[in-house]
């Protein structure tokens, strides 16, 4: 599909009544039901919401170039016959100090390791277009997959339609893994292909395989064939590999320590490279999660595609288009105020909200020059709004300032 568009299931996000209807009720249960739990972890604005939206085939999870965008933790189900998948779509690890930055609240800092802790398997994301903080996991992600090393863990490379060439690719794949992929060794071989000095164009995405990398020369190989002291691969799991470590089982800032000598996790099961806004490769990796799934009862009724209310959802979208449009800081410091919500005699929905902010100054950016911004954001709120719930939306937006 192009840039945006997302395939439609033949589900219909329900409004307020329905929604809530469907959340209380017990699931339908078909026979033999599989269940699966999959977190979503990465740096922000990696495209973690991105890739859940294509996984849930519509858009319920607010997107945005800027980072924390995702500000709690949302759940998003893609029930597929017999199986279910639970998509927890989390915000982005970050430091306590980058935090305090982004005036961000507790919630945000403890949201992904609640999300690890009722994971049955864990993508981490990480942005290849993003030249620096691509050649290595950050602190934050590293801390949390030690803490969870019996979870199996998945690196899932996005937007690699942007890398033109496919010995980076290559290359970050042995960084991010310290050269181990469930369990094994990447083996060795020289190959003028992945000369750095190659102008060669790189491949289509399904072209870069796990077998090439397996095959591939690591340009750090020497230091991947040291295993971090005090770590040590358990090749006995039945999940392929997980990474042991005293240390990890008590949790303490002082026993982080040997992750700094880091860049990647050898626990990774496997490996898997798309495009997410684009859509590519994502087919396969929901393939991939739904065989991974294990025999359990739904949590949700098969007509639920998320756990979030239609007034979050609506807050989440306009949100999106106000970190898009303001600048800097602007955009976090405003508060949503939603004063009417309700549905008109065709099936239209009406919704009016109050956008409060700190100062005029913000509220001259927010109108903007003839209210020029203002309406941009209201007609793209809407239109946004009007494919997720898939009925006419009426959407009236007033700025403001706090008295």
């Amino acid at each position: 599909p192009p840039a945006g568009a997302y395939p439609c299931p033949n589900l219909r996000p329900a409004l307020a009544e329905e929604q809530e209807q469907l959340l209380r009720h017990r699931p339908d249960q078909p026979q033999s039901p599989k269940v699966l739990k999959v977190a979503i972890v990465g740096a922000p604005n990696a495209g973690k919401s991105t890739l859940s939206n294509q996984l849930l085939g519509r858009k319920v999870f607010a997107v945005s170039k800027k980072v924390h965008t995702t500000r709690c933790q949302a759940q998003g189900v893609v029930t597929s016959e017999d199986t279910q998948l639970i998509i927890l779509d989390t915000p982005g690890l970050t430091s306590p100090l980058k935090a305090k930055r982004h005036k961000l609240n507790e919630s945000m800092l403890k949201d992904p390791w609640e999300s690890m802790k009722h994971a049955d398997i864990v993508l981490v994301l990480v942005d290849v277009s993003d030249h620096w903080t691509r050649n290595c996991l950050s602190e934050e992600v590293l801390k949390c997959l030690s803490q969870f090393p019996q979870i199996p863990s998945v690196l899932v490379l996005n937007k690699v339609d942007l890398v033109k060439k496919k010995f980076i690719l290559l290359d970050l794949v042995a960084k991010l893994t310290e050269g181990i992929v469930n369990g094994q060794k990447l083996k060795v071989r020289s190959d003028p292909e992945h000369n750095p000095r190659s102008s060669s164009k790189g491949p289509k995405i399904s072209q870069v395989s796990l077998s090439e990398i397996r095959a591939y020369e690591s340009h750090s190989s020497q230091e991947t064939e040291k295993v971090q002291e005090g770590c040590s691969l358990d090749s006995s799991s039945d999940t392929g590999s997980s990474l042991v470590s005293d240390k990890v089982q008590d949790p303490k800032p002082c026993e982080y320590e040997y992750l700094k000598n880091m860049k990647g996790w050898p626990g990774f099961q496997e490996i898997f490279m798309l495009a997410a806004l684009h859509g590519e490769e994502v087919d396969t990796l929901k393939q991939y999660l739904l065989m991974q799934a294990k025999p359990g009862p739904w949590e949700f009724h098969s007509g639920v595609l998320t756990n979030q209310s239609p007034q979050e959802i609506c807050d989440n979208i306009i949100r999106e288009k106000l970190l898009e449009y303001l600048p800097l800081e602007v955009p976090y410091g405003v508060h949503q105020v939603t004063e009417m919500w309700e549905e008109g005699p065709s099936g239209e929905l009406l919704i009016m909200q109050n956008l409060v902010v700190p100062r005029k100054s913000h509220m001259m950016m927010l109108i903007g020059r003839k209210g020029k911004i203002i309406s941009k954001i209201a007609q793209e709120a809407g239109q946004d709004l009007m494919n997720a719930f898939l009925c006419d939306i009426r959407l009236k937006l007033r700025v403001e300032v706090k008295s």
